[in-house]
């Protein structure tokens, strides 16, 4: 019998970012979503005046390290959001572009992805993250 599972994540964006530069030159990788009037965290956030929350914005930049892993494979896992700056709102309509540069953490074999999103009005956030393989936490 073989069983197929599927990854399935619970998540509080309702887009998926595409990936239009995988990065595997010098330069860094990219990704682009457009943040639709519909995503349901508008409803509560904030009524009247909708702001995407700044954990969305972590979340989508999450799912663009995920899809431009330098190492690509299932067993790679969020370990850490290092350091975040929210730098300027993004809004209904946005669309947010996500520069991505890999580098390997000292001593040892985890990843750390500096992300920068952008929305039509510049820089919206600094991201960093740390990623390391399951099971060597």
């Amino acid at each position: 019998m073989t069983v197929t599972t599927t990854r399935e994540f619970c998540t509080p964006v309702d887009g998926t970012p595409e990936v239009t530069d995988p990065g595997t030159g010098e330069g860094p990788a990219r990704t682009v979503v457009l943040v639709e009037p519909s995503e349901k965290v508008f409803a509560g956030h904030y009524p009247g005046f909708p702001i995407f929350p700044g954990v969305c914005i972590i979340e989508y930049v999450h799912h663009s390290a995920l899809a431009t892993l330098p190492e690509p494979g299932d067993d790679w896992m969020l370990a850490a959001i290092e350091s975040t700056r929210f730098l300027s709102p993004v809004f209904p309509g946005n669309t947010i572009t996500t520069e991505l540069t890999w580098s390997k953490v000292k001593d040892s074999d985890a990843l750390r992805c500096k992300a920068v999103a952008s929305s039509e009005r510049g820089k919206s956030a600094q991201i960093k993250l740390r990623f390391e393989r399951r099971g060597n936490r």
